[in-house]
């Protein structure tokens, strides 16, 4: 079996197609009308190929359908290397052409992934500055949920690039460098550490791109998120952490902390499992998030818009 083949391949792990309905039928029942929905979405920017168009098109439906407020654009924004500029071509044929539906004109906040690191870090954060939906103001951030009607949340927003070995050639083990002058990884742990110790909300999600727990054959856990970044999720009562990186669609559950992985905006690979995995699926599509009060309600959707997955976040 070719390569292509495999990453074809569907590897569903987790609850069956009609059991994830029941869970998300259950769900609503118990809940009002969800006062914030939003979809995220990871490893997205082929200029349309690999299923991107395809994915678009049913995250146009489910946003109108939702009520959509935002699109969390989780890393690897553009492939293979990311935008020379802010006036580069990509953001054409990898963005403003393939998002076009009404409903997909809202915020979208992002963050930094590996291949965007191999272009123009700064030219991202640049076009915020002329574009009615692209939302990065820095490397790192935090969006408050009073600001958009939803004082029970708040989202921040990490550069998980500096924080893990992979991509710094002076580190043991760092074999794929990327231009991290600059970056100071401690200061940005303290600032999470910090603001998440200020906020009030009752629901906090942080992003980022890189994977902490993750079954995935291509990637997988990441020991120095985990040494670093996990204890102050778990101090500061962080719900969920929400990611890409691993081209599939995951969600996990270890010491009551969910991990979301969106990462299947476009090409997929082959998934897998280990322990705390409710769900892993290597089909190309998208999260949707709904939350009511305080409970929030996730999905996964495929790219022919089929629900493939539902359950409670944080339950």
């Amino acid at each position: 079996m070719s390569p292509l083949d495999i990453s074809r391949r569907d590897l569903v792990i987790g609850l069956p197609m009609a059991a994830a309905g029941a869970a998300l039928i259950a769900g609503a029942a118990q809940a009002t009308e969800p006062s914030f929905s939003f979809l995220a979405i990871g490893d997205w920017g082929r200029d349309g190929a690999s299923h991107q168009q395809a994915v678009a098109d049913q995250m146009g439906i489910a946003a109108k359908a939702l009520d959509s407020r935002l699109v969390v654009a989780l890393g690897d924004n553009f492939y293979p290397n990311g935008v020379e500029s802010a006036e580069d071509p990509r953001w054409k044929t990898s963005f403003e052409d393939i998002y076009t539906a009404p409903s997909l004109q809202t915020p979208w906040p992002a963050v930094l992934g590996n291949h965007d690191y191999r272009g123009n870090v700064q030219a991202q954060i640049d076009y915020s500055a002329g574009n009615r939906r692209w939302r990065m103001p820095g490397r790192y951030y935090k969006i408050s949920g009073a600001e958009m009607g939803a004082p029970q949340l708040d989202l921040f927003f990490l550069d998980t690039s500096p924080l893990v070995n992979d991509y710094d050639g002076a580190k043991p083990g760092g074999a794929m460098a990327l231009n991290l002058a600059g970056q100071d990884p401690a200061a940005q742990l303290d600032w999470l550490d910090r603001e998440l110790g200020r906020s009030t909300a009752a629901v906090k999600l942080v992003f980022g791109h890189h994977t902490i727990y993750s079954g995935s054959l291509i990637h997988g856990n990441n020991p120095e998120l985990i040494e670093t970044l996990v204890p102050i999720l778990q101090r500061r009562g962080v719900r969920a952490y929400i990611n890409g990186h691993d081209h599939d669609m995951q969600h996990i559950r270890i010491d009551k902390l969910d991990y979301v992985c969106s990462g299947a905006g476009s090409e997929v690979r082959p998934t897998g499992r280990l322990d705390g995995t409710l769900f892993a699926m290597s089909r190309s599509g998208f999260a949707v998030f709904r939350l009511s009060g305080a409970t929030l309600q996730l999905e996964f959707r495929d790219f022919n818009g089929s629900m493939v997955y539902g359950a409670e976040v944080g339950r």
